[in-house]
Parts: C-alpha cells; sequence; structure tokens
C-alpha cells in the first residue's frame, strides 16, 4: 500500500530514493508521467506500478478515436511517460523534462496516494498543503460528500 509521504533530496543526476516500504508496491519499474492536472500552481509527477499502468493502457484502448478529450488526455499521459528503472540504492532516474515540469530541484516530496504516488517539488508541495489548508472545512466536508458519492 502506498501511503504517507517522505522528502528526498534529488541529487546531481536526477535520482530520487524510493522508500524501502514501497519498493515491493511500486516493483523494479516504475512509470512516471506527468499529473493529469495540468495547473502550474500544483504540478507534480504521478508514478505507479507496470501493472497498474497496463490497467489505465487497457481503458484507453477502449476509446474512440474520434473522442477529441480522451485523445489529448492519452497524449499528455502517455508522450509524457517514461520508464524508470530502480538501481541497486533504490533510487530512480527522473528525466529532466519531467522535473522541470514538476518543479522539481534539489528536493522533493513522495507522496502515497493508495496504488500510486505522486513526486513534488518541495516548494510545490508546501506551496499545495497551504492551499489545501486555507480551503478550510467546508473544502474538506465537500471533498468528503464528493467521495461518498463515488462509493468510497
Amino acid at each position: 500500500m502506498l501511503i504517507s509521504s517522505f522528502g528526498h533530496s534529488v541529487d546531481a543526476k536526477g535520482r530520487v530514493f524510493i522508500p524501502a516500504k514501497w519498493r515491493d508496491d511500486l516493483g523494479d519499474t516504475v512509470i512516471i508521467t506527468r499529473d493529469m492536472m495540468g495547473n502550474a500552481d500544483s504540478r507534480c509527477l504521478y508514478g505507479m506500478p507496470v501493472e497498474l499502468w497496463n490497467d489505465i493502457l487497457e481503458r484507453f484502448k477502449k476509446v474512440a478515436v474520434s473522442d477529441v478529450k480522451a485523445q489529448n488526455a492519452m497524449r499528455r499521459l502517455f508522450a509524457n511517460a517514461c520508464e524508470c528503472e530502480l538501481d541497486k540504492q533504490g533510487r530512480i532516474l527522473i528525466p529532466n523534462s519531467l522535473r522541470e515540469y514538476a518543479g522539481i530541484n534539489s528536493d522533493a516530496m513522495l507522496v502515497g496516494m493508495g496504488s500510486r504516488i505522486e513526486i513534488w517539488g518541495a516548494e510545490k508541495w508546501e506551496e499545495q498543503l497551504e492551499r489545501m489548508d486555507n480551503a478550510g472545512e467546508e473544502s474538506m466536508a465537500d471533498s468528503l460528500n464528493y467521495l461518498a458519492g463515488l462509493g468510497i
């Protein structure tokens, strides 16, 4: 289960450490891609095991070529994805283009999201936390009601 959050430095080559407790769930290869939000204030990267990636791929195979919105989502997701192999020290190399997109410089925050992880630039993560905190209790109640509506 991919839960909790961990702060790690990014080395000069762009490698970030994957916590040992996550490695079994993620496997030896982690698929990294851009988030689906795209908002410059909340950009991060998604990391997932190959099995989850393959599940997503199977779902997209059912999308009609004429569905412009879905095709654009697929372009965004697949064009920016890469396979990142864990090295012997438990690190993955995140391509420079993805680090730049997410504002990941010398420090990264890895956030467990159940079946996937998010990788944030440390500063962007702090800004995101502040935005969520400033949203207030009403927003949290709205979020919980929304999730309840999804059966969660």
